[in-house]
């Protein structure tokens, strides 16, 4: 059955008009055709009884006679497997014998025959449709005037149909014809029936004939014409034409009915409502200019997104036809005197298109945006002038308490809810929504610079033009006198309010800073929008009328202006405000004290109940939330102590949610209910609040100081496992904010305890080992090609964030004893750092080997983890300590021997012992980017894929070592030398010290190369004895140690310490700077330094911090250490040094264990176990950093990784592995000469030496690796000197200042 007979074409015809019947109910209870043809493509979907049509019988039955053959053969060919392979993902017969049918000759054939019969079938029932409607119209005329039910449907809707698209063709002549009877001087009876032979004619042929103007003429007569018949016949040709023609042709069809409507409004001019009477849309007139109105929307909504598709000239005809009869305003208050109102095209715009949708369309694409704005500005500007003068009109008028604006933005969003439709509008309506049709096209105007500056606008009757924020400040006022929202709670608006529609506009203008820089960055607006703020902060009620909903709008715009760079420096710097005492003072302390009065409950008299109190307090905390939550921010606000007063409240909130009573069966139970689930959503907020103090490094001492950081950790964890935004204003999920709290000791233990820990190694293993569960068996795994699959790259830069920071991996490592148990359960999961170590990096036997699926991936994953937190010295030396990892690893490569049972042979290069080989030179060797080199850990092409020597036992192999940089220990006459050598006679000079720093600086900046050895060491010994001998420069006191410190009677050293004392020496014997005999001595000098830091430490046994906790091990002094070698292993001249260094504020910074728990500190500040030199070197490195190089400051915020860790990390062990041992020295010399402010400028110089790594590290997601694994290469302190005096200048009043008050009580 290929062909269709006729027969067969009436049976279809039949059987499609049933199932036609059918559906019908389901199709006409659709909103649109689209919505219907929708329901027809899913009916089989939707309708059980979709296979008992006989329609669907009937195609069953013919595609089974046409391909049942085909099918056969196919199934047959597939099962024998002649050559009919099945490809990826078509794992079933069934798909491989659809596909071949599909591609089948007959297939095709059977498709085109059907669609061709379909064409004509569906042809002929809708000529039969059009002839029924015919004979109705003739039989019952009077009964076919077609009652306008409202603005919001005509009797048009359905000439966009896919059912209603028949054409004849037609001749030129006969177009000739139909032309001249439609003359506006032939009978009706003539023009009707010419215009039902028009709309059967293609528009096409109908626009491209050589009558066309004196039809279009013709046209418009008939669409201005009284009797609907007529008019209506007109929009049905041009709403066909609209549904089926190119632009090419649309464009004349709209362009005459924009044109027809122009001329009606303005030669037919209609008188605007009186306040009595109303417009009623079931007029004859009123009802034509709707539907036309109607029409013309529709296509200006639709017609943007095909317009760019052709030539720029149709897109402008369209739109200055429609400038121009939008350009027909009537505004009330600028009327001649005696002048009776009009109504305008703009009146019945807004009543049908309320939003301005389509200018909202029109303004989204370039393309169109440029010709609206060009056209506005040079022939159109009455538009725009209208619009603003509506919103001032609207404004002005508002004013007086008995408006009642909630009554009609109601009724104009529920209108549609009655299922009797509305007919009647008043005057006071249409005012309204061409008022809001207005703020929408001003507020879509102001997103861009063109529309921005199409301003200031002259009104008619103001004297000052209406500038930019002249125009803001009336939106503000606007929402200001909204009155209380009816019909409904506090909290209720609808979209057509004024406040609603104020914020509207302004959050975008608050989102682009452009925006916010021209409208809402001006001393008016904030002046305004802090109005009432002020007012309460003076005891004064504000005239408003709904201040709770009031406030809150307010405290919404504020958080988004400072959530920009601009909008954050505008409210903590520009002080042009007048505060409740009548000073000049800037936006944010304005905030901050009205935000301290609402949670101290100073502010409840004025505010509507506790709900919204919580509302506006909650909705303020979050506008000083954006400020603290950078580190300039809080700059400004800690004085203020709000992490204090939003910790005290959240404590009562905990305690009431506490205190609410069981509920009692038969008892009310919606108040009952309902109170506690605001009090848990009201503590839910503070929470959050408090948790965003740890967005920066002094914040995080800020909410560890509260004692709510564990609670806050665990919100933090409730909403990181649901991957939900930090808010609403943030771009950014919790990733960096976890780094942060991971970077001190008190925040690894909170997230320890709140279980994220145990999350993260479960979801990492589970990546690791277990693979994904949906995963099907006929789709296996790929072999991984890098050594951490893409997979699992997440979870190991998570574990990197985490583990970064040597305070942390001291708090989850410290103490704890790995596993090592001698046989593993498969389903057993690690749950603990120490768990992951065990079965990931102390692979030591063959229970673990065999508990591993993917032993190589896991292992693998394992190493490079080990090289990552070996990065850390503190870190090293702990796993060594505890677990002895060096000795398995060279372990693991003896057996990896040819012959391991005699430890002889050639070792088996594989991806393992690579990595191990890696990881034990990394281990091993100390030294700076020219000291030491590390093997790659890939293989290089060619006959000798490894030449790197590995090795199963010390010491390295001396390849590994480098000759490093040349260390001159003896004397090199400069100015600074001869200097130093006449010291003794002019140590009492006061201008000693800045003569010192002048020629350290010169020597520096001209021959850095000269200031090595024995000179930087004496540099460095009697600028600290001159420091230590002026009172002013001593900021601790004298400590002296034991007078004989002896193995029975001093503090031993930890096997930490002792780690860390091999290594020095084994660094110094590398540098030449000391002897073989050296251990002794730096042994004796760490035990007298611990002893005398041990007298100013105090008493604590902290049951959670492991740092804290008396027996715990102490990890190793690298400033001890480095100061031995600078002086070259002389003991006796190191300890004096140290001595007099601890007296100065130096000390507090460059030496972590001189206030490590120390008596000199607050007691909050000295038992959070959080060192000054995160919380305070660190956060000045990340304010500093956003400043002066922000592109790395993105970089690391893109990343989830802070800068602060990998500061801590330099910092604590003095840049060790990083620099060269000079530059270490340099810097040590820098800080305590120039100041200790110079440790924060030497980070900054540091990272902006690494800036164009730092990018692309960045784009390749591995930064944090990148940071912590590679050296320093390249960077020298004499070729950033400059840069850091330059910060010295700029900076050093804030940063020194702020180092010094680390004594004084901190808030």
């Amino acid at each position: 059955m290929s062909q269709f007979s006729a027969e067969d074409e009436a049976e279809l015809q039949s059987l499609l008009r049933q199932l036609l019947r059918s559906t019908k109910e389901r199709i006409s209870g659709a909103p649109s055709v689209e919505y219907a043809e929708e329901i027809l493509l899913h009916l089989e979907e939707t309708d059980k009884n979709f296979h008992n049509y006989e329609f669907v019988r009937y195609l069953r039955q013919y595609v089974e006679s046409s391909l049942g053959a085909v099918i056969d053969e196919e199934t047959d060919s597939c099962a024998r497997g002649e050559g009919h392979a099945i490809g990826t993902g078509q794992d079933t017969l069934v798909h491989a014998v659809t596909r071949k049918t599909r591609e089948a000759a007959e297939y095709k054939q059977m498709m085109q025959t059907l669609k061709n019969t379909m064409m004509v079938v569906v042809e002929s029932l809708i000529n039969k449709f059009e002839e029924d409607q015919l004979k109705k119209e003739e039989m019952h005329r009077k009964s076919q005037h077609e009652k306008s039910s409202s603005h919001y449907t005509d009797n048009c809707s359905d000439s966009d149909s896919s059912f209603n698209q028949s054409y004849a063709f037609i001749k030129h002549e006969q177009l000739q014809v139909i032309a001249d009877k439609l003359d506006p001087s032939r009978p009706k009876e003539v023009r009707w029936e010419a215009l039902q032979s028009l709309c059967c004619a293609p528009p096409s042929d109908v626009l491209s004939c050589e009558s066309w103007s004196g039809l279009r003429r013709n046209l418009s007569a008939a669409l201005a014409d009284p009797d609907p018949d007529l008019s209506d016949k007109v929009l049905r040709f041009f709403a066909k034409t609209f549904s089926s023609c190119p632009l090419s042709v649309t464009r004349d069809i709209y362009t005459s009915l924009a044109k027809s409507l122009e001329n009606d409004f303005l030669y037919r001019k209609v008188s605007f409502p009186a306040a009595s009477d109303g417009l009623d849309a079931s007029r004859q007139d009123m009802a034509r200019l709707l539907k036309q109105m109607r029409l013309l929307n529709d296509f200006q909504k639709e017609v943007t997104s095909f317009w760019i598709r052709h030539p720029e000239k149709y897109m402008e005809e369209i739109v200055e036809s429609t400038l121009s009869l939008l350009s027909l305003c009537s505004v009330p208050g600028v009327e001649p005197h005696g002048a009776d109102r009009t109504l305008g095209p703009l009146h019945l715009l807004s009543l049908l298109d309320t939003k301005a949708t389509w200018f909202k369309k029109w303004m989204h694409g370039y393309y169109s945006r440029t010709v609206v704005l060009r056209l506005l500005e040079r022939k159109y500007k009455s538009v725009i002038i209208a619009a603003v003068q509506q919103c001032v009109h609207y404004c002005e008028k508002s004013e007086p308490a008995g408006d009642d604006t909630t009554d009609l933005s109601y009724a104009m969003e529920h209108q549609q809810i009655s299922p009797i439709q509305r007919m009647v509008y008043t005057g006071r309506e249409l005012d309204y929504v061409y008022f809001v049709h207005s703020l929408c096209v001003l507020g879509r105007l102001l997103m861009y610079t063109n529309g921005r500056k199409l301003f200031p606008i002259r009104l008619h009757n103001r004297r000052d033009p209406v500038t930019l924020t002249d125009l803001v400040v009336i939106f503000i006022r606007i929402m200001y006198q909204h009155p209380k929202p009816a019909f409904g709670d506090a909290t209720h608006t609808d979209s057509l309010s004024p406040p609603s529609l104020v914020m509207e506009v302004l959050r975008p203008l608050c989102e682009r800073v452009e925006c916010a820089v021209d409208c809402l960055y001006q001393p008016p607006v904030l002046q305004l929008l802090l109005a009432p703020v002020i007012a309460l902060l003076k005891g004064k009620q504000p005239r408003m009328k709904s201040l709770e909903s009031t406030m809150i709008h307010v405290a919404d715009t504020l958080a988004r202006m400072a959530t920009t760079e601009r909008g954050l420096a505008l409210f903590l710097y520009d002080r042009n405000l007048l505060s409740a005492d009548g000073e000049s003072t800037s936006a944010a302390h304005i905030i901050v004290q009205f935000t301290q009065r609402l949670l101290a409950m100073e502010v409840v008299g004025v505010l509507a109940g506790p709900d919204a109190h919580m509302a506006v307090s909650g909705a303020f905390i979050f506008v000083c939330r954006q400020m603290y939550h950078t580190c300039e921010g809080l700059q400004a606000l800690r004085p203020y102590g709000l992490h204090g007063c939003i910790a005290a409240t959240w404590r009562k909130a905990s305690a009431q949610s506490e205190r609410v009573p069981t509920p009692v069966a038969g008892s009310p139970s919606t108040l009952c209910s309902q109170e506690p689930t605001n009090t848990v959503l009201w503590e839910e907020t503070l929470l959050d609040n408090l948790l965003n103090f740890a967005a920066t490094p002094r914040g995080l001492l800020l909410l560890q100081q509260t004692g709510a950081i564990n609670e806050c950790v665990t919100y933090m964890f409730s909403r990181f496992t649901k991957k939900l935004q930090v808010s609403r204003c943030e771009k950014f999920g919790y990733g960096m904010m976890v780094t942060q709290v991971a970077a001190t000791a008190p925040g690894a233990v909170a997230l320890h305890s709140c279980g994220f820990i145990q999350a993260m190694v479960v979801e990492l293993w589970s990546t690791l080992e277990c693979g994904r569960e949906d995963v099907r068996v006929v789709h296996p795994k790929s072999t991984p090609m890098d050594p951490i699959d893409r997979s699992c790259l997440k979870s190991f830069l998570t574990l990197v964030n985490l583990l970064s920071s040597p305070y942390a991996a001291w708090e989850l490592l410290g103490g704890q004893v790995l596993p090592n148990k001698s046989s593993y359960n498969l389903r057993e999961m690690p749950t603990s750092i120490p768990d992951l170590i065990d079965r990931l990096i102390a692979v030591n036997s063959d229970a673990k080997i065999h508990s591993l699926f993917n032993y190589e991936q896991s292992h693998t994953f394992g190493l490079r983890l080990l090289s990552v937190l070996c990065c850390s010295l503190d870190t090293l030396l702990l796993l060594e300590a505890q677990y002895g990892l060096g000795d398995m690893l060279l372990q693991a490569q003896r057996d990896n021997l040819t012959h391991p049972d005699t430890g002889e042979g050639e070792f088996i290069i594989d991806g393992l012992s690579v990595e191990r080989n890696h990881v034990l030179v990394r281990m091993s060797i100390i030294g700076g980017p020219s000291e030491r080199r590390l093997p790659p850990r890939a293989l290089a092409k060619g006959s000798d894929p490894y030449p790197w020597p590995m090795f199963c036992s010390y010491p390295v192999p001396r390849q590994y070592i480098l000759d490093g940089p040349k260390t001159s220990r003896g004397r090199q006459e400069s100015e600074l030398s001869v200097f130093l050598s006449s010291w003794k006679e002019a140590q009492q000079e006061e201008g000693w010290m800045d003569s010192c720093r002048r020629l350290y600086c010169k020597a520096m900046t001209t021959k850095a190369c000269a200031i090595t050895g024995n000179l930087l060491c004496d540099l460095l010994e009697k600028a600290v004895l001159h420091l230590s001998s002026c009172p002013a420069e001593c900021v601790f006191p004298a400590m002296e140690p034991s007078v004989e410190v002896s193995g029975a009677e001093s503090c031993g050293l930890s096997p930490v310490e002792q780690l860390g004392l091999i290594t020095t020496v084994r660094y110094g014997k590398f540098l030449k700077l000391l002897k073989e005999d050296s251990e002794a001595d730096l042994a004796l000098l760490l035990r007298r330094c611990k002893d005398f830091l041990s007298q100013q430490r105090v008493d604590t046994n902290s049951d959670t911090l492991y740092s804290l906790r008396l027996g715990s091990l102490q990890p190793h002094d690298w400033l001890v250490s480095s100061v031995f070698l600078m002086t070259s292993g002389d003991g006796s001249r190191s300890l004096a040094l140290l001595l007099r260094l601890s007296r100065l504020l130096s000390s507090a910074f460059i030496w972590p264990h001189r206030l490590h728990a120390s008596v000199q500190l607050p007691v909050e500040l000295g038992q959070c176990g959080v060192p000054a030199v995160y919380w305070c070197t660190a956060h000045y490195v990340e304010l500093l950093l956003k400043a002066e190089v922000p592109l790395v400051s993105s970089a690391f915020r893109m990343s989830g990784f802070t800068p602060s860790q990998m500061c801590v990390q330099w910092l604590g062990q003095c840049f060790w592995n990083y620099l060269d041992w000079p530059e270490v020295c340099h810097y040590l010399c820098t800080c305590v000469v120039l100041g200790p402010d110079y440790q924060v400028y030497m980070c900054i110089a540091v990272l902006k030496h690494l800036q164009q790594d730092v990018l692309a590290h960045a784009q390749t997601q591995d930064l944090q690796v990148f940071l912590k694994e590679e050296p320093i290469t390249g960077f020298k302190v004499s070729s950033y000197l400059e840069f850091m005096e330059g910060l010295e200048r700029r900076y050093r009043a804030m940063v020194l200042s702020d180092m010094r008050s680390i004594l004084h009580k901190h808030s």
